[in-house]
């Protein structure tokens, strides 16, 4: 694209209150020197050790907020300097990355150098270089439109020269920029207390789920079966009818090992009617998922892995597939209600866990999630709240093992885990409190979300109407 072409194009975006008077067409080369840099032979110490110059590469402004930036990760020394195109660039130049990527911006709070990643620019004078930054960091796209290469873009100097920006005087300049940063000011303000409201979200959710699986959300059933003057079916009679039920399931399949009863010695005491269980005395099955190789063919039987368990949910995004006739069905389909346990992933996310709600009808796991179905009595959703709740997640790092990054819990350690087990039609009010406060929550992120989106676009707008990019 011409220059020619970019300033017609953008030419139409120009605010005419804030560009109007004397505002020019110019180009960075007709107010700048551009200035590329370069990099020293990192095979010899010399370049590097005790270096006292400040030396910047693209990835030491990756996620860089400020405005100003005074050194990056690494220093060079003078020989360093000389032996290679690196240059010293005085304070108050533009330092704006050329590729991978295009369109990072600082400006120099002293003297500093830049490796080959940058096309810089040392100011003429009546160029306020903050007047400069902020029509750079708005003219990506003007920038993309002038680079050009095929494994990755590259801005090159004389492109860079090319790059058009519209000048008004001094005082104007200085006005323009005075009053984005007095609105991006606000929008910084206003960011800082959504995610404060994010935060304090999470540990809402993290407070909910603690509270459910210590009997603290909704009326106990031993405190409504008095109050309604009844009886009622205990955790531990519940508990000893499914140990029965599996016992008289297992009759003539030879000798049948009890599940071990969990030691409760340091276990805290349970609201009445509750009683202490292992995972491993609740569930009819616990199993890991396929190892087969999936594809991307959605003809076939969609394959649930580990990032799809996200914040405790199922979330059907980017499924693979194993053939329909695959050998391993239909024993790895998952039924409503099954739970799947993440057991590898990293040491923050090995864990996690959610239920399966029968939606896709036909569905399968991969093998770094295990599969539990409880029996009956033992609501799934509960037993997912109580591993994501904090007394879940300090039981994961009590039990994992890691190894090359990855940590792992395996399925002999959740058949394990120790859990409360309340009355069923308990479980069933806990559950569906959960749901509700979650759901509330829920809606209340995705505003906080759908708000941070529209700051950022407030700041691009901001912007535009400023300088008009």
């Amino acid at each position: 694209m011409k220059v020619e072409e970019v300033r017609a194009e953008y030419a139409a975006l120009i605010n005419p209150e804030t560009m109007s008077g004397e505002r020019q067409w110019k180009t960075m080369g007709d107010i700048a020197e551009v200035v590329g840099g370069g990099t020293p032979r990192t095979s010899d110490p010399g370049n590097f050790e005790n270096g006292d110059i400040p030396w910047l590469t693209p990835a030491d402004l990756s996620g860089y907020t400020e405005k100003y930036v005074s050194h990056g990760a690494r220093f060079i020394t003078r020989k360093g300097l000389e032996s290679s195109s690196a240059r010293i660039l005085p304070a108050g130049s533009v330092l704006f990355t050329s590729r991978a990527p295009i369109g990072y911006v600082a400006i120099a709070r002293n003297p500093i150098a830049t490796n080959q990643g940058f096309k810089s620019f040392v100011l003429k004078e009546g160029i306020l270089p903050e007047y400069v930054y902020w029509w750079l960091k708005g003219a990506k796209q003007i920038a993309e439109s002038l680079a050009s290469g095929t494994t990755f873009l590259e801005l090159s100097g004389a492109n860079a020269k090319k790059l058009p920006i519209p000048i008004v005087p001094i005082d104007q300049q200085k006005h323009i920029v005075a009053e984005i940063e007095k609105q991006f000011s606000r929008l910084d303000e206003a960011v800082a207390n959504l995610k404060r409201v994010k935060a304090n979200l999470k540990r809402y959710k993290a407070a909910v789920l603690k509270a459910a699986v210590e009997g603290r959300l909704v009326e106990t059933e031993a405190e409504r079966a008095r109050r309604e003057g009844r009886s009622f079916e205990t955790g531990a009679q519940l508990l000893q009818r499914i140990l029965e039920t599996r016992r008289s399931q297992w009759q003539g399949k030879g000798k049948y090992k009890e599940p071990a009863a969990p030691d409760t010695t340091d276990l805290p005491e349970l609201p009445e009617g509750w009683v202490w269980a292992t995972v491993e005395q609740v569930s009819g099955l616990v199993e890991y998922g396929s190892s087969s190789k999936t594809n991307e063919d959605f003809t076939g039987i969609p394959v649930l892995r580990m990032g799809n368990i996200v914040e405790g949910e199922l979330v059907l995004d980017e499924l693979k597939y194993l053939p329909i006739k695959h050998d391993e069905f239909p024993k790895l389909l998952l039924m409503t209600g099954d739970l799947l346990f993440n057991r590898t992933n990293s040491p923050e996310l090995v864990g996690k866990t959610a239920v399966f709600s029968g939606s896709p009808q036909k569905c399968s796991f991969a093998s770094y999630l295990i599969r539990v179905r409880l029996a009956e009595g033992v609501a799934s959703r509960f037993l997912a709240a109580y591993i994501n709740s904090t007394h879940g997640r300090k039981w994961v790092k009590s039990v994992v093992t890691q190894q090359v990054g990855q940590a792992n819990v395996n399925g002999t350690k959740l058949q394990a885990l120790r859990i409360p087990v309340p009355p069923v039609t308990e479980q069933h009010r806990i559950v569906a409190e959960v749901e509700r406060r979650l759901s509330i929550l829920g809606e209340t992120e995705a505003q906080v979300n759908a708000n941070l989106q529209r700051a950022q676009s407030l700041r691009q707008a901001v912007l535009r109407k400023s300088l008009g990019v």
